[in-house]
């Protein structure tokens, strides 16, 4: 599935809650638990992603022309949020990554409604997929 279909199916889920964001903060709780768990060994410093306030490790692959991600957190809100990237990303071309615009951050409102310290990891986790994306 590409990116832009992947946005749109998340921005279409996010629609039945409305503007009730107590509803949309249990959902992306959910997709968070909804990650594989990272095992131990892969929760190293050098995988953490600077810039959150929270811990975050992400696991990148890529293999064929795709890059496959894992990530965690120790926080249940991010770890819905980099849920919801590796989503967008995963299975994905590098090309197609570092293209990607994600509009549905600001379609579904998470801009507006994020403190901003949660808006500024998820602005990380982005240009750090991205930034692994450019590496390959």
């Amino acid at each position: 599935m590409k990116i832009q279909e992947i946005e749109n199916e998340i921005v279409e889920e996010f629609e039945i809650f409305e503007d009730d964001w107590m509803q949309k903060y249990e959902h992306i709780i959910e997709l968070g638990k909804s990650l594989p768990l990272l095992t131990e060994d892969l929760k190293t410093d050098d995988k953490l992603i600077k810039g959150c306030q929270s811990r975050v490790w992400l696991h990148a692959n890529f293999n064929n022309g795709i890059m496959s991600f894992m990530a965690d957190s120790d926080a249940i809100i991010t770890k819905g949020l980099v849920a919801l990237i590796v989503r967008v990303f995963n299975n994905q071309s590098p090309h197609d990554i570092m293209a990607a615009q994600l509009n549905f951050i600001n379609k579904i409102g998470l801009t507006e409604h994020l403190t901003p310290t949660r808006a500024n990891g998820l602005l990380s986790m982005v240009q750090t997929m991205k930034e692994l994306a450019s590496r390959v």
